[in-house]
């Protein structure tokens, strides 16, 4: 097999969850451009809409979209009716959805409750995105590649699974909000809680050909604050954010025939810093 068969994904459906956000779009992307035909599910209507046409024109390969809730089971059950009337079942399932406050231009991009520990009382809403509806899609998804015994699971994590996040990046940075963390508590548990998934999936699905993995990716530049980017670059030793386009690799990489013995591993791509 040439290099490039190797990293081909012809012939190949993908679908990718959270497909309109920042990563997720260069998720579908870089599944299109490398011969996969892509399933896009968000919530976001128009977005999707704009996505698919992008990504059509991008690879020439045809895009379908779905308006659906990754934290609803028959939400995901109808997507997969819908692509099995097609006469398609998914062979790369990419658990990107998630809930995430974060630094966006010069002001912090928040759409619920943070505050203090003591305060806080939004926990149901990530947990259900990040933790039950990468086991909805697993769950509904995962049981077409046991039978077909081959497929590729990719869940997005975090860096801040394997540290902690440093709230000295946002509070100093913006007193007058008295945010107490930016960062809430939910979202380290979410992402951390998602490798304890992604183990359990690959060993339990192993002899079945399908390999279940975790991506968890560091920040992504994206216009934000300059205090806060110059704050967060001194702690990577690459001394720069993520390119949005970065991580398109290792998915490209993990969906296609060059990680066939790679299961239930947390491939982590900060620019070193959980190195430090």
């Amino acid at each position: 097999m040439t290099s490039g068969a190797l990293f081909s994904l012809n012939n190949k459906v993908s679908l990718v969850t959270g497909a309109c956000g920042l990563l997720g779009r260069q998720h579908a992307l870089a599944l299109s451009l490398h011969g996969s035909k892509v399933v896009l599910v968000d919530l976001e209507s128009n977005k999707l809409e704009t996505l698919a046409n992008e990504i059509e024109s991008a690879s020439g390969i045809e895009c379908f979209r779905f308006v659906g809730d990754v934290t609803n089971t028959a939400s995901m059950r109808r997507v997969r009716n819908s692509l099995l009337e097609k006469g398609m079942s998914v062979d790369i399932l990419v658990n990107n959805a998630a809930v995430n406050p974060h630094v966006k231009g010069s002001k912090i991009d928040i759409d619920f409750q943070i505050g203090n520990l003591e305060d806080f009382s939004t926990w149901d809403r990530e947990m259900d995105v990040s933790i039950k509806g990468t086991w909805i899609c697993s769950q509904v998804f995962g049981p077409d590649m046991v039978a077909a015994q081959s497929g590729s699971i990719i869940n997005i994590s975090s860096d801040l699974s394997v540290i902690s996040p440093d709230q000295r990046l946002y509070s100093n940075s913006y007193p007058e909000l008295d945010l107490g963390s930016l960062k809430p508590v939910t979202y380290s548990i979410a992402k951390t809680g998602l490798l304890g998934l992604t183990r359990y999936l690959a060993t339990l699905w192993a002899k079945s050909g399908v390999r279940v993995n975790a991506v968890s990716p560091g920040g992504v530049f994206n216009n934000q604050d300059p205090e806060f980017v110059r704050r967060i670059e001194l702690l990577i030793p690459m001394s720069r954010m993520a390119r949005v386009e970065e991580y398109r690799g290792v998915i490209v990489f993990l969906g296609s025939d060059a990680s066939t013995y790679l299961t239930g591993q947390n491939i982590v791509i900060d620019g070193g810093r959980s190195a430090w």
